[in-house]
């Protein structure tokens, strides 16, 4: 049970899905407040103490994607999309466009929890620490001043595409990362869609730090949307 009462904003018109989502928090320990449009959603946002955004993308008033658009333009605040929109297409312009995690309805009250808690590490990781240089999942460590990786102790050399791409990841542990948002950063806009160099790279990466690539520990492949570093 938290203690600690960080205040979820839950927005969705569906009174079911509402509730259902409202008594998982709470049931948690966790402050549930309640916006039925993107209007309203905006207004809470600018005007009372949110910590975690869980917006679903059907509203009656405006898009949800206008919703995660206004207020990236002034907050960093964790934005948890839930939709019965399942196509890969869609889940990874909602990416792009500045959500932290995407849930497709029907969804557990077990993984909307873990989702909130990996969302409220981030926050407390932004609010703790200017520069984080170390970067530890499980038995996978990354020193970015030192430019050098280890897993389980025992130093694993990377090239230089290898170790960018691990380091970004890890920056983003727990969130999905689009296969245009890791290809913009790695090759630039004007590398496009192709994404054989990036599906080799990823190989190279896995064999290295994965003890059986095709049942991976720590990246895992979200289909046609991109990868994430798994946190828990």
């Amino acid at each position: 049970m938290n203690d600690t009462k960080e205040n979820i904003l839950v927005v969705e018109d569906d009174m079911q899905i509402r509730n259902f989502i409202c008594y998982s928090v709470r049931n948690e320990g966790y402050n549930c407040k309640i916006a039925v449009t993107g209007t309203q959603a905006i207004n809470a946002v600018l005007n009372e103490s949110v910590d975690v955004i869980i917006l679903d993308l059907g509203l009656p008033d405006i898009d949800g994607i206008d919703v995660i658009n206004e207020i990236r333009q002034w907050s960093e605040i964790p934005i948890i999309v839930v939709s019965a929109r399942d196509q890969d297409k869609e889940k990874a312009y909602a990416l792009d466009m500045g959500a932290d995690d995407y849930l497709t309805k029907p969804f557990s009250s077990t993984e909307l929890l873990a989702r909130i808690r990996v969302a409220l590490r981030h926050v407390k990781r932004r609010g703790n620490s200017i520069k984080q240089t170390v970067i530890q999942v499980g038995g996978l460590r990354l020193d970015m001043d030192k430019h050098l990786v280890f897993l389980d102790e025992k130093e694993v050399h990377m090239t230089p595409m290898e170790y960018s791409l691990l380091s970004l990841l890890l920056k983003n542990r727990g969130k999905v990362v689009t296969t245009a948002a890791i290809i913009k950063e790695l090759w630039g806009p004007g590398y496009g869609q192709d994404t054989q160099a990036l599906r080799t790279l990823m190989a190279g990466l896995r064999r290295k730090i994965e003890l059986n690539p095709a049942k991976p520990r720590y990246i895992m492949t979200e289909i046609g949307v991109g990868y994430r570093i798994v946190e828990e």
